[in-house]
């Protein structure tokens, strides 16, 4: 394929998803996120509690882990589309970074607001709970702002030209 050829349907693959998201996509890519955020929460928590760390220092090392889980999912399946490192890891930056700090600023501000769940252990179903529901939430409150990002060729519109 020429070169400007390329380019020109690189641009038509992006204006295709600019200004024409759903709410199912955005549901699609919101539930891409909720799944490394969702991983990266229970594998901090897991860990932090095991290590007997503190409520702040657990939370840190959650919010790290699900952003590593999230752009990890990302940089997955667009390095299995056969796009170089440096351009996948750009990629996923921009498409991501909004979605899991929205996801993440309402999770925890969730877990943190509910009494008693920020000293529930593992073992207690009040933990779980409470996780499933910030996680519900924080979904719900994420799926406008990547409907957005999409109808604008932003967050997962990005992503998605690569798996085309």
């Amino acid at each position: 394929m020429e070169p400007a050829h390329a380019e020109h349907e690189h641009h038509q693959r992006h204006e295709h998803h600019a200004g024409r998201a759903t709410w199912a996509m955005a549901a699609r890519a919101t539930l891409h996120c909720l799944t490394g955020c969702a991983i990266g929460e229970v594998l901090g928590m897991i860990i932090g509690t095991a290590l007997g760390w503190g409520n702040v220092s657990t939370m840190i090392l959650a919010i790290v882990l699900a952003f590593f889980f999230g752009y990890a999912l990302t940089l997955r399946g667009i390095l299995s589309a056969g796009v170089d490192l440096r351009t996948a890891i750009r990629v996923a930056l921009a498409a991501d970074t909004l979605s899991i700090a929205v996801m993440e600023l309402i999770d925890n501000g969730v877990i943190a607001l509910w009494p008693g769940a920020m000293d529930a252990h593992l073992s207690e179903p009040l933990f779980w709970t409470v996780l499933a529901l910030s996680l519900a939430v924080a979904f719900v409150v994420t799926v406008p702002v990547n409907k957005w990002m999409i109808g604008r060729g932003k967050g997962h519109a990005v992503v998605h030209q690569y798996h085309h």
